[in-house]
């Protein structure tokens, strides 16, 4: 038996700038974060005792003889990528709900190839974990999805991640002093709007609109660099940092109709008329979670106006994907 535990993430500037329909012909960067909110997967080789081949347990439990009956996209492609021809028994468990805009379907497929690797002998670099990752979700599953999820997933940490160019993909991490480091995650807020959607609907839109949002995704690459400059000089209050946010989230609902809604709109100005410096609604939008940056010593007046809205609290992953758990026995049936 394995069992991975893989952090999702917060992205703060860069979202869309991912897309390869945009990276590949532009250059394309992400400014974020790993959490320490987990997805777990445990694996394990399924005994040949019963009807079926395959147990597959999630949101739902589904149990098939074959590779090609599993319903769920992710469990389906990585076991035909990683050539599985074994029963399998695989579960899922998250701290947090899927389609909420952390990259918990990323999470997903990053923790299932690093679990599976380890269970069937390939053990993979982390590198190759998000590369591979990427691969399922954009060219199998067919996926409207970035790059950035499955790298935050599999490296962890705070990290520059640029795209585009010969490395296609590489990753720049932000070495802060512990006190800066601190003072950052001491002014965010995060919050569940308690609305899910389809990340892959909405972020269809978004790449459709590409060719016509050249202006929009420049200024949101700008926005990379001008957060990491603030972010690594000591000098700069973290004002600066909370402010751009908020330039951040008006330019990104100008990429697509469906990333804000009038109730989130609602939540964004309720934060800000409490406190607030900026912020953003994470992931691809139309629900999930959603982020403030305000002075600490704010925070519970923020929390008091957003009360119908459920507080998680969170801190930074900085190890990224892991094997928490291997068992002594491998021996395939």
């Amino acid at each position: 038996m394995v069992i991975s535990r893989t952090p999702f993430r917060i992205s703060f500037f860069g979202g869309g700038t991912d897309y390869p329909a945009w990276y590949q012909k532009n250059d394309g960067a992400v400014l974020s974060t790993a959490i320490n909110k987990y997805c777990y997967i445990t694996c394990r080789y399924l005994p040949p005792f019963f009807k079926y081949k395959h147990r597959i347990v999630y949101s739902k439990n589904e149990t098939v003889s074959e590779i090609a009956e599993i319903d769920h996209p992710s469990v389906r492609e990585t076991m035909r990528f990683l050539n599985i021809d074994k029963g399998l028994e695989i579960h899922h468990d998250g701290d947090l709900p899927s389609m909420s805009g952390l990259g918990s379907s990323s999470s997903f497929t990053v923790g299932l190839v690093n679990a599976l690797s380890i269970l069937n002998g390939t053990p993979k670099t982390k590198r190759e974990i998000a590369m591979n990752a990427i691969h399922i979700e954009q060219n199998m599953i067919k996926e409207n999805v970035g790059s950035q999820d499955q790298t935050a997933a599999a490296f962890g940490g705070l990290n520059r991640i640029n795209f585009g160019g010969d490395e296609e993909i590489s990753i720049k991490p932000l070495i802060l002093s512990s006190s800066r480091l601190e003072s950052l995650q001491n002014h965010l807020l995060l919050f569940f709007t308690g609305l899910s959607r389809d990340a892959s609907r909405i972020a269809k839109e978004q790449i459709t609109n590409i060719k016509d949002r050249d202006v929009e995704l420049k200024l949101m690459h700008r926005l990379v660099d001008e957060g990491e400059a603030i972010l690594k000089n000591n000098r700069k209050g973290l004002d600066e940092f909370g402010k751009l946010l908020n330039e951040g989230w008006q330019i990104k609902k100008s990429l697509s109709s469906k990333i804000s809604n009038p109730y989130i709109d609602d939540v964004y100005k309720a934060g800000m008329q409490a406190g607030a410096l900026g912020g953003k609604l994470l992931g691809a939008g139309g629900g999930g979670f959603i982020l403030f940056f305000a002075k600490p010593e704010l925070h519970k007046k923020i929390k008091s106006k957003l009360k119908n809205l459920l507080f998680v609290p969170f801190r930074f992953d900085h190890l990224g994907s892991r094997i928490i758990y291997t068992g002594n026995d491998f021996e395939k049936f």
